[in-house]
């Protein structure tokens, strides 16, 4: 390979969230930590960012725009970035998109914060898929709109859709905005044209808007395509779409997202609302990104597929008693883990204090996940094993007793 996967990177010290932080995010610096290790021992499969550095062609973009020596003020004056995301998504998709359309971010999910304050009056309601991004929740709860969920249904180790009860919620209840996840986080499931096609037409016919956070859409298992939402319905403007390059390429800590708004009005009071200085280094690695990231991102996706079939052998061997499916997306694998584990149980807390292990248990997801874990395998190889040996020690010892 071209790229070098298997290298270890120490980010203790960064300030990185999966290292430094995960008292804070995952135990709210309340529960009982007692790790087995020093934390910089402690296996991060957690929040969903990789252990990989990023793309080398990114990286010599943002040292030649460092050695330029001035980060003034900045704002997008020309078209370079928006060209470059709309010939990536030409290229990947097959998908037409309009510049004006465009709006840059710090973030999908700063996005969202604001689209659903935009989008719904105080006394409508969202709707969404469960398991979910925690976000999702997060996001309502901070502009006061109640979530209303509908649970995915879990058949022959796969998830699907249950249009019958969206199309109940809607029809009982005041609903305006659908958040939808696709590819979707924690199953990993890639939607197909006929479920998008389905789901679309419930929320259109209804008057429902749909924002489809779209930002694993680039992270799939080898023969699998993903088709974005907006692409089926070309002459709406009620989907808004959310990409970034920052699962993609490992950049998150840059905030950079692409959110794609065809409605006039609603890209208008975006614009009025929000102050347009952007990220000099934001803006030049991104642009890298989707300019010169195609052939690292196929070999980031091949080593995937490798840590995913490994996980899947693993698990039948050490763990006989889980459920696992390889996702057709992500770098997230989503486990079942029920067989060992009471619903009461903090899985989290379990695995930190006796496995050294960071991971979510399926109470991080808002609901319909218990008994479940996520594992982030956008590791090198050496510590996926190392973190799955610990993860299934822990639990054979304690079977054991």
């Amino acid at each position: 390979m071209k790229y070098d996967f298997d290298k270890i990177i120490s980010r203790q010290g960064t300030d990185a969230v999966s290292v430094d932080g995960f008292r804070v995010y995952l135990f709210d610096n309340k529960d009982p930590l007692n790790l087995p290790c020093a934390d910089s021992e402690a296996i991060p499969m957690w929040v969903a960012d990789m252990e990989f550095a990023t793309c080398p062609e990114i990286i010599d973009a943002l040292k030649a725009r460092v050695d330029h020596g001035i980060f003034g003020y900045t704002e997008i004056f020309n078209a370079n970035i928006k060209n470059a995301f709309i010939k990536w998504a030409k290229t990947r998709y097959n998908w037409e998109v309009e510049s004006d359309h465009i709006i840059t971010s710090q973030g999908v999910v700063p996005a969202l914060y604001d689209l659903i304050e935009y989008i719904c009056k105080p006394d409508e309601k969202i709707l969404t898929l469960t398991p979910s991004y925690s976000y999702f929740k997060s996001a309502a709860d901070a502009k006061g709109i109640e979530l209303l969920t509908t649970d995915l249904v879990r058949k022959e180790g796969s998830f699907f859709i249950d249009f019958e009860d969206i199309r109940l919620k809607i029809k009982n209840n005041k609903v305006s905005l659908f958040l939808l996840c696709s590819p979707h986080n924690p199953t990993g499931r890639i939607w197909t044209d006929t479920e998008l096609r389905e789901l679309g037409e419930i929320c259109l016919e209804n008057n429902v808007t749909i924002i489809s956070d779209e930002i694993h859409c680039d992270i799939l298992r080898k023969g699998n395509q993903f088709t974005p939402l907006a692409k089926l319905f070309p002459h709406s403007d009620k989907i808004i779409t959310c990409m970034a390059p920052s699962k993609t390429f490992n950049l998150a800590g840059l905030m950079f997202a692409i959110t794609i708004i065809p409605n006039a009005e609603l890209r208008a009071r975006w614009i009025k609302n929000h102050f347009s200085s952007e990220n000099p280094l934001s803006i030049t690695a991104a642009h890298a990104a989707y300019m010169s990231g195609h052939e690292w991102l196929k070999e980031l996706t091949d080593y995937l597929d490798l840590n995913f079939e490994f996980l899947r052998e693993y698990l039948a061997i050490h763990l006989p008693k889980t459920v696992f499916t390889i996702p057709e997306a992500t770098y997230l694998a989503w486990i079942d883990v029920s067989a060992y584990f009471s619903k009461e149980e903090n899985t989290a807390l379990f695995f930190a204090n006796n496995a050294g292990v960071l991971l979510e248990g399926g109470n991080m997801f808002v609901s319909n996940a218990d008994g479940y874990i996520r594992l982030n395998l956008a590791c090198p190889k050496s510590r996926l094993e190392e973190g799955l040996r610990r993860i299934a020690e822990s639990i054979n010892s304690r079977s054991t007793v």
